[in-house]
């Protein structure tokens, strides 16, 4: 598969004082095809949002490499990259529609914003690319001229997926895109990006506490612990076989209906290690790993192949 986007040793550390670092995302190294839904899955503060905001240029690395397409972006300013040509390549759907949209735009304002900016359209085809979009999301067009705070919960995120859309991006970077609403419309804004995607021709970026949804969209999974990857690979063989300790305790969590598959919930104890200046020598999952031994916190395991297309950060994978 041609890669898409290619990201390269990424980091980003944030400076707490005293001469302490932060390290939200450290050294990560990923890919994502073309027409590949790649999933990221963590506990939060992983650094999974982080890790967004960089990639989608929101937010300036402290090193690594973003190249989309081989073009790369991380030397350019996170500012710079608002007006530059590549901002209609990636794009994002937020988690809360409602706080992502501007309570003084229109639906209609809200979608052609990007477009006036990134396409310099205007006037009666302008008018007709958002209509075109709100048909296309399920959004009707009598609702184009109401508020956000007019709109349900359903309503909005047709309106931010449509905005995100606007522009053709090759990336679309979900973020919690159903968090935020009842179960029964989670259902059918996951069909509309599956149905979108297949229609459009996009990748995904799909980040998500709900490992159910995951499990069903998505083509390969990441596991990020403590701002590492810790394992990637198919996300059909993941959840049927994961190698990583922390992935098994995620994926033990998964809510069931049968009694009989409570029994194995792994359970963690201890706590998190800290972010701050972590030392490089320790496993960042030492201390709450069922699997411990002496050599955990003495030599730090890298990424590595374990089978095809399987990659784990673990001694005893």
């Amino acid at each position: 598969m041609t890669a898409l986007l290619d990201i390269a040793e990424l980091a980003k550390r944030f400076d707490v004082g005293n001469k302490r670092l932060l390290h939200a995302v450290d050294e990560v190294t990923f890919t994502i095809g073309r027409g590949e839904t790649v999933g990221l899955v963590g506990e939060s503060g992983c650094g999974k949002s982080t890790l967004v905001r960089l990639i989608n240029r929101l937010l300036d690395p402290t090193s690594g490499s973003i190249r989309l397409a081989g073009t790369e972006l991380a030397d350019m300013r996170a500012r710079a990259f608002a007006g530059n040509a590549n901002r209609a390549r990636i794009q994002m759907v937020f988690q809360d529609a409602g706080d992502s949209l501007n309570p003084r735009y229109t639906a209609a304002d809200a979608i052609a914003d990007p477009i006036r900016r990134l396409r310099k359209m205007s006037g009666a085809s302008l008018k007709s690319r958002v209509e075109a979009l709100a048909d296309m999301t399920g959004l009707p067009r009598e609702l184009l001229s109401r508020f956000p705070h007019q709109l349900s919960g359903g309503q909005k995120a047709r309106v931010g997926i449509a905005r995100a859309i606007a522009v053709e991006p090759e990336l679309l970077i979900l973020d919690e895109p159903t968090a935020a609403l009842d179960v029964s419309v989670q259902v059918v804004i996951l069909k509309l990006l599956q149905q979108l995607k297949h229609e459009l021709g996009m990748s995904y970026l799909f980040v998500s506490h709900d490992l159910n949804v995951v499990r069903l969209l998505c083509d390969r999974v990441l596991v990020m612990y403590l701002g590492k990857i810790v394992e990637s690979g198919p996300a059909a063989e993941l959840f049927a076989d994961p190698r990583h300790p922390y992935t098994r305790a995620l994926i033990s969590a998964i809510p069931q209906a049968d009694p009989d598959k409570r029994v194995g919930r792994l359970r963690l104890g201890g706590e998190p290690r800290s972010p701050i200046d972590p030392d490089p020598t320790v496993c960042r999952f030492y201390g709450r790993c069922p699997k411990g031994e002496p050599r955990c916190s003495a030599e730090m395991p890298v990424l590595r192949t374990v089978a095809p297309a399987r990659h784990v950060a673990c001694h005893f994978a």
